[in-house]
């Protein structure tokens, strides 16, 4: 990154993390943090959809592998660049690791909204970008982080997109008439 880019990252970040000083913004940014440690919430909202929805369950269920999938990924990502979290303020949060490139949380936000949306579950998207500012309102991660994360997860669900329809077809077509 140039330092332009970083300063611009920084600005932004102390922007955002500066919200958190109002105790409702920070108790909503550390409950969707918590929600999405490890994928948590966006997982569980897969395993939901595959339950009540059991036409399309292979669907559900492949949605969420994807989402698990870019969880993981992103993870791999992070071992191999090894970016440090943000030390200008006191994080509001406690992390799982001490890498911030890409956000995980955003990765897996961002498939969830790509690959549930793609089944309708259109209300992912606005808590999957309530997801990814929160990263930066509870100071550990970088803008750049996030977005690099959302992008990660998003392609992840796109490049899957097709292997999602099939399951939904594949009801389509196993139904006697």
């Amino acid at each position: 990154m140039d330092h332009h880019s970083v300063d611009i990252d920084h600005r932004i970040l102390a922007a955002l993390r500066a919200r958190g000083a109002d105790p409702r913004v920070a108790g909503a940014a550390r409950t969707l943090s918590r929600a999405g440690e490890h994928a948590a919430l966006w997982l569980a909202a897969g395993l939901v959809g595959a339950a009540v929805d059991g036409p399309r369950r292979d669907a559900w269920l492949r949605a969420t592998v994807l989402t698990a999938g870019a969880h993981i990924a992103s993870m791999g990502v992070k071992r191999i660049v090894r970016r440090p979290r943000p030390a200008q303020a006191e994080p509001l949060v406690r992390t799982a690791g001490r890498h911030s490139f890409p956000s995980s949380h955003a990765t897996s936000a961002a498939a969830a909204a790509v690959a549930y949306g793609a089944l309708g579950a259109y209300a992912v998207a606005p808590l999957a970008a309530a997801m990814c500012l929160s990263r930066l309102v509870v100071g550990v991660h970088y803008p750049s982080d996030v977005a690099a994360g959302a992008a990660l997860g998003a392609l992840t669900a796109r490049v899957g997109a097709r292997w999602i329809r099939t399951g939904a077809q594949s009801v389509r077509g196993s139904v006697h008439d």
